[in-house]
């Protein structure tokens, strides 16, 4: 049995971080590529230009257009190549840090991922989730590696709106659920082979640092202060979660976040809101002893997290509508098939109208 751990090759946090970029862009060459918005670049423009003060090197400002698309991903490799860049630095949340790693990886240029909100678990990847130019998911991309380098500020973090972080605990929660259940199903992760006993036990430590700290970082967050706590939650939401999902896999959860993507309602949720929901329909699936379920349903209620369909801007559910998204999270090739269980577009249908009752029940 082929077991794989795969990892960023360096993980850097802690407060005022990134105005130290620029040592770790010349350890690579000098010119890179930002692949930022305009929000975000001048959300931390002081930090690049003090950066930039201590070691000297070129930043060249790529923009970036809201959504990971292959037009943006391909619009920017063609700056990259005019520029002649020796590396590609992805700032922000996680679609334009996806879009900087399929740049790096098509050019094969090294990248450093900085995130600037701890939404998601995106910045320790080697993938990325491609979306249609409406925002409607399309399809993952794999790469050959990891990024060189995630450089998390915990004080750039901290500054962000609460619901970021909070939307990252949400993301991080399912990363437990469905590592248990690729390894019931002895079901490949993401690099091809089985999960590792050390990536179980991460993708387990990552719930339980959520269920000890998730309160208490978000009250940092809410005064832009940075705590234990909160530097906890930040590792949990991007470090813990990245590995463990990763050389663990994905399973119903992300699955029913797909699905849950076809819906206009939904557009205006983040990733791991509509994740969140994800993981109660991944316990229903499951059929999960009521008190775990119990426990995930109070500890999303709790942070604010969704807990049923209205939560997530769909208030007038339909048949029609919860076919639709289980048709699309049961599509070929879906993770929801890494489930320890054969699931049909009916299970899951059920499965969604149970957890949104009881969701909506609380």
């Amino acid at each position: 049995m082929k077991k794989v751990l795969i990892s960023p090759a360096k993980y850097l946090q802690g407060n005022n971080e990134l105005s130290n970029l620029g040592s770790y862009v010349r350890g690579f060459g000098y010119n890179a590529l930002l692949v930022a918005s305009t929000d975000d670049q001048e959300r931390v423009q002081h930090h690049l230009d003090e950066a930039n003060e201590k070691e000297n090197f070129n930043l060249i400002y790529g923009g970036f257009n809201t959504e990971c698309t292959k037009k943006e991903i391909e619009r920017l490799r063609r700056m990259c190549a005019k520029d002649n860049c020796d590396v590609i630095i992805g700032l922000g949340g996680g679609k334009a840090l996806d879009t900087a790693k399929a740049v790096g990886h098509f050019e094969n240029k090294p990248v450093i991922v900085v995130p600037t909100i701890a939404s998601t678990d995106a910045p320790c990847s080697g993938l990325a989730v491609i979306y249609t130019e409406h925002g409607e998911f399309e399809e993952y991309i794999f790469f050959k590696r990891n990024p060189d380098l995630v450089l998390v500020d915990t004080g750039i973090i901290a500054k962000a709106p609460s619901r970021f972080l909070v939307a990252g605990m949400g993301d991080a929660l399912s990363t437990y659920f469905e590592a248990r259940s690729c390894a019931k199903a002895y079901a490949n992760n993401i690099p091809g082979g089985k999960s590792t006993l050390a990536a179980l036990a991460i993708a387990k430590l990552c719930y339980e640092t959520l269920l000890a700290d998730s309160l208490k970082a978000k009250a940092a967050c809410d005064n832009n202060v940075v705590t234990a706590a909160l530097e906890n939650i930040i590792e949990a939401n991007i470090l813990l979660s990245g590995l463990g999902f990763e050389s663990s896999g994905l399973a119903a959860a992300h699955a029913i976040h797909n699905g849950l993507t076809v819906l206009e309602e939904t557009h205006h949720y983040f990733h791991g809101e509509k994740v969140s929901f994800g993981v109660i329909v991944h316990l229903v699936l499951e059929n999960a002893p009521s008190e775990e379920l119990n426990k995930v349903l109070h500890y999303c209620q709790s942070l604010g997290l969704p807990v049923c369909l209205k939560d997530l801007g769909v208030t007038d559910v339909t048949t029609e509508k919860v076919m639709e998204i289980a048709k699309a999270a049961c599509a070929e090739g879906e993770t929801i098939y890494n489930m320890p269980f054969d699931v049909t577009v009916e299970d899951v249908y059920a499965a969604i109208i149970t957890a949104d009752e009881l969701g909506g029940s609380i």
